[in-house]
């Protein structure tokens, strides 16, 4: 690998201090909080700004906001991601830290579909195949799709009244359960079901979002019961929570 441009890495970290507060930043807060030259970060202002990656706040006097090039640079990138693809990589990483199986789904209407799959590396594992369907209500994704929802989009995906279809005995099939169930998702900020979508196995899910914030997707991990435990369900949930928020980074999304 080539040598680092010394110059270029203090740029890049002057406008990745716009990613936090309210993204506006005068040249002496960036001094203060990089610990650079003065003259090095006028100088380095005065050329992101001539370049359109910076441009002055005009009701602000002295302060800086990212401008026009940045968001054509992350429109660029965001047109080429493809979720899938970004999905099961990140899958792969995860599959590799546990052990276990892990997917990526979406929601459609009222069920979820796999768009990404990685094996357990396991003798016993869960048997499942990406672009599979299944009732969201009765897994880990779904649920914590479902829970994302606004309550008006979230009332017209379930049915007006009668029974959810249920996949196993323990499947939630009553409509007021499932919102309780999801109230709990919402709390915790995972989701997981045991034994609701499959006898064996046990599930938990994070959300994963885009740019904008909003949940596109969820990734799970999925464990037979001879493996599962409450502190089993604790460790993988976090883990979940974990891969999730790296795939939405890959998507574009700032936690902050």
């Amino acid at each position: 690998m080539g040598r680092r441009v010394p110059a270029v890495s203090r740029a890049l970290d002057i406008l990745e201090l716009f990613l936090d507060g309210d993204g506006t930043l005068s040249a002496p807060e960036i001094t203060r909080r990089l610990q650079l030259p003065r003259t090095t970060v006028h100088e380095l202002v005065t050329t992101l700004a001539a370049r359109s990656y910076l441009v002055p706040v005009p009701e602000q006097p002295g302060r800086y906001r990212l401008g026009v090039r940045t968001y054509q640079l992350g429109s660029r990138y965001a047109e080429q991601l493809d979720l899938a693809a970004e999905g099961q990589q990140v899958a792969r990483a995860v599959a590799e830290t546990c052990g276990e199986t892990v997917h990526v789904a979406v929601l459609e209407e009222a069920d979820v579909i796999y768009i990404a799959k990685v094996d357990s590396t396991h003798a016993v594992r869960m048997v499942s195949a990406a672009g599979r369907r299944l009732p969201a209500h009765c897994t880990a994704v779904g649920k914590m799709l479902l829970a994302s929802l606004p309550p008006r989009e979230l009332a017209e995906r379930l049915p007006a009244g009668g029974e959810l279809p249920g996949m196993t005995p323990n499947s939630i099939t009553s409509p007021e359960a499932l919102r309780a169930a999801l109230d709990e998702v919402r709390e915790r900020g995972f989701a997981s079901e045991q034994r609701e979508s499959n006898p064996d196995v046990s599930c938990v899910a994070g959300p994963v979002r885009d740019r904008a914030g909003r949940v596109v997707a969820a990734l799970s991990i999925s464990v037979p019961m001879i493996r599962w435990s409450a502190d089993r369900q604790e460790e993988l949930a976090a883990l979940a929570v974990r891969g999730a928020a790296q795939l939405s980074e890959r998507l574009g999304h700032h936690a902050g």
